[in-house]
């Protein structure tokens, strides 16, 4: 599975040709389609694989005698029997790339993955919704591949999921309660002798939390895929996805169905375990003028995929082992701007803003005052949390001076656990780490370091240390600081104050961190540079990508169920900041070399305390944690489900009951 995800911004117009990449070797995403669902009485009229209405000659005609049994009486209603379902609908074409956005997919393409066990019955009924359901017996717990209805329709036991004919936009949900990797989709049409409906095709959708969802892309055109489903109501058809996707939830939207019919399917979902992969990310052309490192991530999505092509080992292990995305131009407007005025004559500062004049590194929620005021009160940690701080109450609001970028930036922040990233600038050749921001009011510069300070020099160092430029024993000061002096890295503090920067920003409201890279004294070089930017950089990418491996990682379980426990606290003694589990369970804690008492804790479990040795091999050290339910927590969800206490929980209870007394 390759691990790259090309994150390119949707909330600005396209970005303009680079600085002499080709302009068609990577390709901008088109912005996602907005085809709606159509009518649940007929499928879209202009499909080519539109099955023909359904007429009176179409099929033998045979009257049949029901029993129903409603409410103790019997009713005795008559129906028409269909005899003939080949003369129902042809055979499906094979789907092509449309302007609508309808998928290319190999329908022979090899899924990889096992079932997650919707015909077995390893998934639940409770783990499948619905938008709506005709009755009960079409509910979202019959939408099982090769389910059987039986004689009589309308009982508990109905031979599909069917939406509501009013319902316009029906979806069915699964829910695999942990992350997993979607790779494919199977479908059926209603099992039944007395109905035909069918679903001809439909979109999906990912989740991690059931509110925030993204839909599986068309590789050709960006645009949402629309898989192509049945021409009857028994044939199974498999779709693969074009890029697995790590999610909790899955949605299958239907958008056409037999015309006259029902929106009614049966599904299985083919899922692989996640092996539990860090997240990393590249952000480049923040300020819109400093486009090298847009160009830079260009060039590097380029080399990835060729060199993945090629067997690369190193590569290979990269994109196999991690999640890395890449976003070229956070500012695109700006891009555009300084695009226009061309290298030499765009000057120091044209094109850093946005359309709305934002400087979007300034532009980030401040986390930084309240959480030191917090300190400074001693609220930290039990009081007030050191990670995860909210948003405050002020950048929320309708009217908050926040750019669209930005709020973009930070809703894909919250939706993936990154672990590590670096913001690319240009101007200057340096590193520099959190804190961006001084502590004391009003300076203008003063070393502020985070709590995890060598980790993030350690991880500047890394860069600075492989990177063609900063290494070079003859090269002189960009401006009027001699950086090579100290290891061409600073902290951001006590180089310049930076209120409200992405990097402060990501510490502390994720587990994410990050640092900033000028990767040059000029900030908009000459295409002809290019290639030799791209050797002074080329190792020092690759080997920052490299270091979310270091120090610990694991899952916290419930120590009952083996379940992943989501938002778990991990905390380091002697770190005065932590970091949380994602939604599976997993974690990752950057650590350099050293011995660590690591402490899991989660609401309504006991905590569970461990040491964690981190070692200079390659890791990172597993550290896993299975916590046990406090008793209040047992008992709150056995009278939840109605249960009767356990003697042994009863007993626990009331020791606890006198112990207090």
């Amino acid at each position: 599975m390759w691990g790259l995800l090309l994150a390119l911004a949707t909330f600005a117009p396209a970005v303009g040709q680079g600085l002499g990449a080709p302009s068609n070797s990577v390709p901008g995403l088109a912005p996602p389609a907005t085809t709606k669902a159509p009518n649940s009485t007929s499928a879209l009229p202009s499909s080519p694989a539109q099955p023909p209405a359904r007429k009176n000659n179409d099929t033998s005609q045979q009257h049949v005698r029901i029993r129903i049994i409603k409410k103790k009486r019997v009713i005795i209603k008559k129906r028409k029997k269909l005899t003939s379902p080949s003369l129902l609908v042809t055979a499906r074409p094979p789907v092509n790339t449309s302007s609508a956005g309808t998928l290319d997919l190999p329908q022979k393409k090899e899924p990889g993955c096992p079932p997650l066990g919707l015909e077995s019955l390893r998934v639940s009924d409770n783990q499948l919704e619905a938008s709506s359901s005709q009755s009960l017996g079409l509910g979202p717990h019959r939408g099982r591949l090769n389910i059987q209805s039986g004689l009589e329709d309308g009982d508990l036991y109905d031979g599909a999921w069917c939406a509501e004919e009013q319902d316009a936009e029906p979806w069915l949900q699964v829910d695999a309660r942990h992350p997993i990797r979607f790779s494919g989709i199977i479908t059926q049409g209603r099992n039944s002798i007395w109905r035909y409906d069918w679903v001809t095709s439909y979109k999906v959708q990912f989740s991690n939390d059931s509110r925030t969802w993204w839909g599986s892309r068309n590789r050709s055109s960006g645009m949402d895929a629309v898989f192509p489903a049945n021409s009857d109501p028994e044939t199974p058809v498999l779709n693969v996805l074009p890029e697995p996707q790590v999610a909790r939830f899955i949605r299958l939207l239907p958008q056409t169905w037999l015309q006259g019919g029902a929106s009614c399917l049966r599904a299985e979902i083919l899922a692989c375990p996640v092996s539990g992969e860090p997240e990393v990310r590249y952000v480049a052309g923040m300020h819109g003028n400093e486009a090298l490192g847009r160009e830079l991530l260009l060039l590097l999505m380029q080399f990835l995929c060729r060199e993945f092509l090629r067997g690369d080992p190193r590569v290979t292990r990269l994109l196999t082992e991690t999640r890395i995305h890449l976003l070229p131009s956070m500012n695109p407007d700006g891009y555009e701007t300084a695009f226009r005025r061309g290298s030499e004559l765009v000057g120091w500062a044209e094109g850093r803003w946005n359309q709305q004049g934002i400087d979007l590194n300034h532009n980030f929620a401040d986390l930084n005052t309240p959480l030191w005021e917090a300190e400074d009160d001693g609220l930290i940690p039990d009081t007030v949390p050191n990670h995860h701080l909210p948003l405050p109450t002020y950048y929320t609001l309708p009217n908050a001076t926040v750019a669209p970028e930005t709020r973009a930036v930070i809703e894909w922040m919250e939706r993936i656990p990154f672990v590590l990233s670096a913001n690319l600038h240009g101007g200057e050749l340096v590193v520099s780490y959190p804190f961006d921001m001084t502590r004391t009011p009003w300076a203008a510069r003063e070393l502020t370091p985070t709590p995890d300070d060598a980790v993030f020099r350690w991880l500047s160092t890394v860069y600075a240390g492989t990177n063609w430029a900063m290494q070079d024993p003859d090269r002189r000061p960009c401006h009027n600081q001699d950086f090579s002096l100290y290891g061409n890295i600073i902290n951001g503090a006590d180089w310049h104050t930076v209120p409200g920067s992405m990097n402060d920003f990501s510490y502390l409201h994720t587990n994410c961190f990050e640092i900033t890279v000028e990767l040059s004294c000029d900030k908009f070089p000459h295409e002809t540079e290019l290639p030799q930017e791209w050797e002074n950089n080329k190792e020092a990418l690759l080997t920052y990508l490299e270091q979310v491996r270091m120090g610990i990682a694991g899952v916290v379980r419930d120590k009952d169920t083996e379940l992943g426990i989501a938002d778990a606290v991990i905390a380091v003694d002697g770190l005065n900041h932590d970091v949380t589990t994602a939604w599976g369970g997993d974690y990752w804690r950057l650590l350099t070399p050293g011995d660590y008492m690591v402490t899991a804790s989660a609401e309504g479990y006991h905590s569970v305390t461990r040491s964690c040795r981190v070692t200079f091999e390659e890791g990172p050290v597993p550290c896993n944690f299975h916590l046990t339910k406090t008793p209040k927590q047992r008992l709150r969800e056995l009278l939840a489900a109605g249960a009767k206490v356990p003697p042994d929980l009863r007993r626990r209870l009331e020791r606890l009951r006198g112990q207090k007394d």
